[in-house]
């Protein structure tokens, strides 16, 4: 703007300079007079500009902190380039400071700004806006980690238009001081985690419809999302595709009604509408769809808030809008709403257990965690074996180093025969048997352990079903998530070590696969190579053959163990060729029943039987000590509890 404006005056002078001197006066009073008017005029806007900042309506506001580290002075991050026409493009009120970029923390010699100044405004928001859209989520300090991990994909994908709602204040400090963009939403929450279906749980139900209740008035998209989702393409242009939705929304179908990008036919979605991920524009219709979704729930707090969305918008569904383009009018007769389809917006259904985008050939735009178990550390742990979770450097490099192996499945057991409960067990118990073995002697060398990838030829659910859902493209065997077979939040609890033995840490299948693995742990390796006590080159030694393999005796007892893998105990992994009949068990019976009172627990369900009650079916880790032992469900009330 300003090389070009030069260039203008300068024009304008060499004209006036070849003209008679009659004109001249007329020049300079014409050039006096645009002179003026353009000082008049960019003193209106700028003011006008001042006025409405200052009057912005100002929601889910909170009393100032009474923290001792504070200052007047307000840090949000910023995009560094608003983007040309964009709602950012307009000229800043004079006291409006200076933003930031996402990840550039504060001066670590500053003060936090009192609590009042994360206020959520419009001119909060506005800061944020890149071509009239706003990315939130929103959480408790419990989800700190998927909060970050959310923030950084969007980040990586070149996306800063984002915000995220701090529901107490130790997040809110949290994510200021890392450089993240952060409101508060007034909530006053628990740090702890909140579990499914708890009050707590409804309460951040309704604090999601009341910000988007708060937001859409201000006239920005709104995409919003739950903190146990990420984003793994950006979604922008594809909601760009659709501007003539209200509302687009994710869902819980799991049979595929499309078999490209296009949005799910809605005549064929019998599933829930998925809240966790949906894109809202602000129209009359959306807005008045918010509303009225927020005083339902207000009015009633027993109702789900997924619950509340679909009841309403399902009100009136149908018939189609006009035009091949996927929408139809819902709730009021005149919001137009899309169903984004769940191959490439995908639950936890179609990412995790079906693959579904694979077998179409598709590009996931984002993976939400439904449809799994062991709650919020079976979210964590199944993101983590998608490695698309973040985590800090020291867990890619545990002090005592890892321990995984090569799980032996003969493939009788993967494939032949039909799928069945007895086909599914049998494959199952032959797994968990080794890492029953994996797990004792990563106890005694003080190393966590890799969990090997798990198959599985019955999927898992919370209802009767015939072992795979009709209509899904899950294929058989699979890779089941941990949470399918195990209980991982008990996995990764601290229970008291004088009753339960020392703790065992666990690592995903995919752990010793993942780019941010560091090399220092890459470059330590150990190959154990299993083999029978006599044969040539097998011995109870820690000598490593020329390639660098040691050959180790199976059958080998807690003393072997401790003896030859001291010689080791720098290594980073330390990886066996496999775990069949690799230990005899503990020496120390304490210790021996410590360690059996721990893991026994580390088992789940599957479920569930067709026309059976109950239907599910306790894995027992110890099942090959108990000839009589079948997957069979409890007959009666007295049975039906864990294997302890």
């Amino acid at each position: 703007m300003g090389g070009e404006g030069n260039g203008i005056w300068r024009k304008a002078y060499q004209e006036v300079s070849n003209t008679k001197p009659l004109f001249l006066t007329i020049y300079a009073t014409v050039l006096v007079g645009i002179l003026f008017s353009s000082f008049y005029v960019f003193s209106a806007v700028y003011s006008a500009s001042e006025s409405s900042s200052l009057s912005s309506t100002a929601w889910l506001s909170s009393p100032p902190s009474s923290l001792s580290h504070v200052d007047q002075s307000l840090n949000f991050s910023h995009q560094a380039t608003p983007a040309v026409g964009s709602i950012t493009s307009t000229p800043r009120p004079p006291n409006s400071l200076q933003v930031k970029s996402i990840w550039e923390v504060p001066p670590h010699n500053s003060k936090m700004p009192p609590i009042k100044k994360f206020r959520l405004t419009k001119q909060l928001v506005e800061q944020r806006v890149k071509d009239n859209v706003i990315i939130v989520t929103f959480g408790n300090y419990a989800f700190m980690d998927f909060i970050l991990t959310w923030v950084k994909h969007l980040t990586d994908l070149g996306l800063s238009n984002l915000l995220v709602g701090a529901m107490d204040t130790k997040l809110l400090e949290a994510l200021y001081w890392k450089g993240v963009p952060v409101f508060d939403m007034g909530s006053r929450m628990s740090t702890a985690d909140v579990g499914w279906g708890s009050p707590t749980f409804h309460k951040m139900g309704r604090e999601k419809v009341i910000l988007i209740d708060a937001i859409l008035p201000f006239g920005y998209e709104l995409l919003m999302c739950d903190t146990d989702m990420v984003w793994l393409k950006n979604p922008l242009p594809y909601l760009a595709r659709y501007p003539d939705a209200d509302v687009l929304t994710s869902s819980d179908q799991v049979v595929p009604t499309v078999v490209d990008d296009r949005l799910d036919i809605w005549q064929e979605v019998g599933a829930a509408y998925n809240i966790g991920i949906f894109h809202w524009r602000p129209t009359e219709s959306s807005i008045k769809l918010a509303k009225e979704w927020k005083d339902i729930l207000l009015a009633d707090d027993k109702i789900w808030d997924q619950n509340g969305f679909n009841d309403i918008v399902r009100r009136q569904l149908g018939p189609a809008v006009e035009g091949d383009n996927g929408l139809v009018y819902a709730f009021d007769g005149n919001l137009k709403l899309g169903i984004l389809p769940a191959s490439i917006f995908c639950s936890g259904h179609t990412y995790f257990v079906q693959a579904m985008y694979q077998q179409l050939r598709l590009e996931p735009y984002a993976v939400h965690t439904t449809f799994q178990y062991a709650g919020t550390e079976g979210k964590r742990h199944r993101l983590r074996e998608a490695m698309v979770f973040y985590d800090p450097p020291d867990y890619y490099d545990a002090p005592g180093g890892f321990l995984s192996f090569k799980p032996s499945i003969p493939k009788s057991l993967l494939l032949d025969g039909e799928h069945n409960l007895e086909s599914h067990f049998s494959l199952v118990n032959y797994q968990i048997k080794q890492i029953r073995s994996a797990l004792a002697i990563a106890s005694l060398l003080n190393r966590v352990l890799v969990m090997p990838p798990l198959w599985c030829r019955l999927d898992r659910l919370w209802f009767p079903h015939p072992g795979v859902l009709k209509g899904t493209m899950t294929r058989q065997p699979f890779i089941c998530p941990l949470d399918h077979v195990f209980e991982v939040n008990v996995m990764l609890k601290q229970l008291p070590e004088e009753e339960f033995g020392p703790g065992i840490g666990i690592r995903e299948y995919s752990f010793l696969d993942n780019p941010s693995l560091p090399k220092q742990v890459k470059d330590s390796w150990l190959d154990v190579e299993l083999c029978q006590e006599g044969t040539q080159d097998c011995s109870s030694s820690n000598n490593t053959s020329p390639s660098g393999v040691l050959r180790f005796p199976n059958h080998s007892n807690e003393y072997m163990f401790k003896t030859i893998f001291s010689s080791f105990k720098d290594i980073k992994v330390i990886q066996f060729s496999s775990m069949q009949d690799a230990f005899l068990g503990f020496t120390d019976k304490k210790r021996e029943e410590k360690f059996r009172n721990r893991v026994k627990r580390y088992v789940g369900i599957w479920c569930c039987v067709e026309n059976h009650t109950p239907g599910h079916i306790y894995y027992d880790l110890y099942w090959d000590e108990k000839p009589d032992w079948k997957a069979m469900p409890p007959e009666t009330p007295e049975q039906d509890h864990p294997p302890w």
